[in-house]
């Protein structure tokens, strides 16, 4: 993600992105936390809920200064798409949070505070770059960023396959088939947000490419 060699700067983009990674990764972080310890759920899944709205404000200040700027630090389409994919990722952990609560879940699998770890590892990364999106002499290290994000969602789907397995494991009754399908949808969203991780990499690969 760098500037057009030929494009005045606006580092206010820079500074929006960079804080919407930020809170995603407090965002994962928070997840982590309610499922490695599954204790006064309520008050951590309203800390997740908490960071959601702070994403969405985040997402509308990008849509403002969108509107009122001239000069814009690559194409308008790219600050959308980058936008909405962050706003898709916290999103989705926050669902997520609140499924463990609106389905009653007694204890989550290991394996989900897993794949959520994966996800924390995937935000990290991004919150790691995206202060980079405007510094040419960044690329070559953004790309290797967006490959370690990539090789985590690899790992993410394997931990999601080994958790929908455990969940139908030898379930027969009617009961255990709703539990399974409640936390399999729960699996599936954490499962999203490491896949929504993965596009927003893509979105960094492709402004790098657009302005090498």
């Amino acid at each position: 993600m760098v500037l057009s060699k030929f494009m005045p700067s606006n580092p206010k983009f820079a500074a929006k992105f960079a804080e919407g990674a930020r809170n995603a990764h407090v965002t994962a972080q928070a997840l982590v936390d309610l499922l490695e310890n599954y204790t006064d759920v309520e008050t951590k899944v309203q800390r997740v809920r908490d960071l959601e709205h702070e994403g969405d404000r985040i997402s509308r200040e990008v849509t403002n200064l969108l509107a009122e700027s001239f000069i814009v630090p690559f194409d308008r389409e790219d600050i959308i798409s980058l936008r909405d994919e962050l706003d898709d990722l916290v999103d989705d952990m926050e669902d997520a949070a609140r499924k463990l609560s609106l389905y009653g879940v007694e204890r989550p699998l290991p394996q989900m505070a897993q794949l959520a770890r994966v996800v924390e590892q995937q935000c990290a990364l991004l919150a790691q770059g995206m202060p980079m999106i405007e510094d040419a002499g960044k690329a070559r290290e953004l790309a290797q960023i967006a490959v370690q994000i990539r090789t985590l969602e690899d790992e993410g789907d394997t931990i999601s396959d080994e958790v929908q397995r455990t969940l139908y494991h030898g379930v027969t009754d009617v009961p255990g088939m709703i539990r399974a399908m409640r936390g399999g949808e729960i699996a599936n969203l954490i499962e999203d947000a490491s896949d929504q991780a993965q596009r927003v990499a893509k979105t960094v690969e492709s402004i790098l490419l657009k302005n090498a």
